[in-house]
């Protein structure tokens, strides 16, 4: 009974010296700084509430607000066939299979190996003399060996979780993307349906100064207008065909970059039609925009997703302070001589199990370090995460500012038009009843192409910054569809966030 005793005292000291050898490596004045800004600091709502969880992305195709069918498939051709989108989502699978290999090392591992070989057994201080001098056997073996982390210090779970939340931010990385992908093709297609509506307006000045040309003829040959008139009609033809030739070169561009964007080539962007979105199309937005939409940006997602990551590798830096625990075992079969199959017999049977403890002693400061570099690693995430958060308020501020601007210059710009039209029209009626000259109504031409530009360039930018508005929001003016908050135990389920991006 003494001798039993004094076995389990032996146990409990071993484990006592173990925890009094660890406490040599202490983590003492490691740890981070950074916090992150509460939201409260910055909205008048909790803005960020779902960036702490999945990602609630918007699944109305705000796009199709514009009304033009052709533009709905170009953007899905564009979201297939992307290669920058090819590579996004190859990242998210990328990430996903990286959780899968950091959390099989919760699971038990097991391993199997054997060999069957002839051995030669010299006549040697090492071996002789014996019953094995200079014979040869057969050396076979057989063995199941497993081992399983029992985990105590929780090292092996947050490493596992930090890698889902990784492939999270992946996730949020692509989607943001995605949404640049889908605002550039927006933005190019309104492009191209601006040159035409300017080449629309370079044509009706053409056919108008042909006009003017033929009645400057007429008046020649009438004997009431002079040679004079007849080469002013004559000088501004030239430049307007080069003006035409540009905007269908521009035109040519435009749709070239649209192929570019899609993963297409040229010849798929010379088979776009014109656009049939209208530049003055009414573009509502919502009474109010609730702060909430902030966290449904991808990059504040993204950022939000790398603090909780640096956050477990704090923790999982912690674990390496203490004794790691693995339960390990073997089963097998071994046998030296007899024939090839004898080492499978039941008395060639052996098994082993047991702890297999290992404990930092003196590292040379290795753990310190590496719990330091996770500590600042947090620190940067939240400073970025912060950085992060205020660009985005900044950028949709922005948006709202500009797109109402907007509003407001595309009515100026259309009492422009009206009145330059006005002005137009009274100087040709004075011309054709020989009231005026033509210099008269060349200004008064003149004056009219420049406003209707402008108010084509106005409505176009309207149109822009109603697409940058809706991207800075996320994707979306109203919020996303709840989805459940994803696994972080199982990484090899899907979570909704990366789901969107498999094909």
């Amino acid at each position: 009974m003494p001798r039993r005793i004094n076995r389990e005292l032996k146990t409990l000291s071993v484990w006592v010296l173990s925890l009094a050898i660890s406490g040599c490596i202490g983590t003492g004045g490691i740890a981070p700084q950074g916090q992150s800004l509460a939201a409260n600091t910055l909205v008048t709502d909790e803005a960020i509430r779902s960036a702490a969880q999945d990602a609630h992305w918007p699944t109305a195709q705000w796009w199709q607000a514009y009304g033009d069918p052709q533009l709905n498939r170009w953007i899905d051709l564009a979201v297939q066939g992307s290669p920058s989108m090819a590579m996004a989502a190859a990242r998210v699978r990328e990430a996903r299979a990286m959780a899968g290999i950091v959390e099989s090392a919760e699971s038990l591992q097991i391993n199997g190996d054997a060999t069957l070989k002839r051995h030669s057994w010299p006549s040697d201080q090492f071996y002789g003399p014996g019953k094995l001098d200079n014979s040869t056997t057969w050396d076979n073996s057989a063995a199941l060996g497993f081992s399983y982390a029992l985990d105590l210090w929780g090292r092996e779970s947050n490493a596992s979780e930090r890698a889902v939340d990784l492939a999270h931010m992946s996730a949020a990385q692509a989607r943001q993307a995605q949404l640049e992908l889908q605002n550039n093709v927006v933005r190019a297609y309104i492009q191209l349906s601006l040159h035409y509506a300017q080449r629309d307006i370079v044509a009706a000045t053409l056919a108008q100064q042909q006009q003017i040309l033929e009645l400057a003829q007429k008046r020649l040959a009438g004997g009431i207008g002079t040679h004079f008139e007849v080469s002013q009609a004559e000088t501004p033809l030239p430049e307007t065909h080069r003006q035409l030739d540009a905007l269908d070169e521009e035109i040519a561009l435009s749709r070239n970059q649209l192929a570019a964007l899609a993963g297409k080539g040229p010849g798929e962007g010379a088979q776009l039609q014109r656009p049939t979105l209208s530049l003055g199309a009414p573009l509502k937005l919502p009474s109010s925009l609730p702060a909430q939409l902030l966290g449904q940006r991808p990059d504040v997602v993204a950022s939000r997703w790398q603090v909780a990551a640096q956050a477990r590798g704090i923790d999982v830096a912690h674990a390496g302070f203490y004794p790691n625990v693995d339960l390990v075992g073997s089963l097998g079969y071994v046998a030296t001589g007899g024939g090839a199959l004898a080492f499978l017999t039941g008395k060639k049977l052996n098994y082993s199990v047991g702890p297999a403890i290992t404990l930092p002693i003196f590292d040379g400061g290795r753990l310190r370090s590496q719990l330091g570099e996770a500590s600042a690693g947090f620190d940067i995430a939240v400073a970025r995460y912060n950085q992060t958060l205020v660009n985005a308020l900044k950028g949709i501020s922005d948006q709202l500012i500009r797109r109402e601007s907007m509003d407001k210059q595309q009515g100026f710009a259309a009492e422009s038009v009206a009145s330059a039209q006005k002005t137009y029209d009274i100087a040709m009626i004075a011309y054709q009843r020989g009231l005026t000259d033509y210099l008269n109504v060349l200004n008064a031409q003149s004056l009219l192409f420049r406003q209707q530009q402008i108010q084509q360039q106005v409505q176009a930018a309207r149109l822009s910054a109603h697409a940058e508005l809706v991207t800075a929001l996320g994707g979306g003016l109203g919020a996303g569809n709840d989805v459940p908050e994803p696994s972080k135990t199982l990484p090899s389920k899907t979570p909704a966030a990366l789901a969107v991006f498999d094909h």
